[in-house]
């Protein structure tokens, strides 16, 4: 991909400069390639991370929240349902996608308006076209969405806590989707993953946490590297097959480099891709409405 030509202001030219000239031409290379960690400021510094998304200034539709004692997390849990404004030949029971959220979230970051408002981009969706579904978040912790030694069983909390409770609000599980950023990313992978294409209708993630090897891991991301190898989801693209997956990474998202290899991976390509963007959340808001008409087709399909 052609990266457009951006005009600089003199401060972040300067500043940029700098930051090269302070790394040298080895350290700038590095940058480049993303051995090091200084490729997000760099980029941020000089403006080439591309336009931040907008929340849609509509009217959302009901929002439905609570909480119950997971036994598979040993807390109590939180949870939202977000469904579109009523629509004229809406189902009965609506299909939903299941929206995991980053590291440092919880279930309150897809709705909040301050967060991704993801209920008025669905809102948004729906009013041009996109088949009716509801979104349903809940918490996760800062466990990756899988069941960890310690005994926060977050994807079961997912699979077997979660699921029910929908199904009680009236939605559609018998196939179901994904929606996750950043850990949650990594997440929806990996639990769609899990259950498969009888189960599956669709994934979309922005910007999902992943890394070759165990040593590259953030803290406590995972439990060992036995842990990384059981749950890991690079090089698993078979476990996918028959689920339309969107994949979108900004190209200067310190999980870039991996995310392409993961993308390369795919004996057909997904949707989705690589433009300007970091680890934000106006990359993310600027993606949603993409991801979510992804998922509103395929839990049509």
């Amino acid at each position: 991909m052609d990266r457009p030509t951006r005009a600089l202001s003199r401060r972040r030219l300067l500043s940029g400069g700098g930051a090269l000239l302070g790394l040298g031409v080895a350290g700038a290379v590095a940058v480049d390639r993303e051995v090091l960690p200084g490729r997000s400021l760099l980029y941020r510094e000089l403006g080439l991370d591309g336009a931040d998304g907008v929340v849609p200034d509509v009217v959302p539709g009901r929002v439905t929240s609570g909480s119950f004692d997971s036994r598979a997390r040993g807390l109590r849990v939180g949870w939202s349902i977000a469904r579109p404004p009523a629509a004229s030949g809406s189902p009965a029971r609506l299909p939903v996608a299941i929206v995991l959220h980053g590291r440092g979230d919880d279930h309150t970051a897809a709705f909040s308006p301050e967060h991704l408002g993801l209920d008025r981009f669905l809102a948004a969706a729906v009013a041009s076209g996109v088949p009716p579904f509801a979104l349903a978040s809940v918490d996760g912790g800062e466990a990756y969405w899988h069941d960890r030694a310690g005994g926060d069983r977050c994807g079961t909390m997912v699979l077997t806590e979660l699921l029910p409770l929908l199904r009680d609000h009236g939605l559609d599980t018998r196939r179901i989707a994904f929606l996750g950023w950043s850990m949650g990313g990594f997440g929806s992978l990996h639990l769609a993953g899990t259950l498969g294409a009888a189960r599956v209708a669709g994934v979309a993630v922005m910007s999902p946490a992943l890394w070759h090897a165990f040593g590259q891991t953030s803290p406590g991301a995972y439990d060992d590297e036995a842990d990384f190898e059981r749950v890991g989801v690079m090089g698993r693209q078979a476990t996918l097959a028959g689920v339309p997956v969107r994949i979108d990474c900004g190209e200067s998202d310190p999980f870039y480099a991996a995310t392409r290899d993961y993308v390369a991976g795919f004996a057909e390509r997904p949707a989705g891709g690589f433009e300007l963007g970091g680890h934000t959340l106006g990359y993310w808001r600027r993606t949603a409405p993409a991801a979510l008409r992804h998922l509103g087709l395929a839990l049509r399909a």
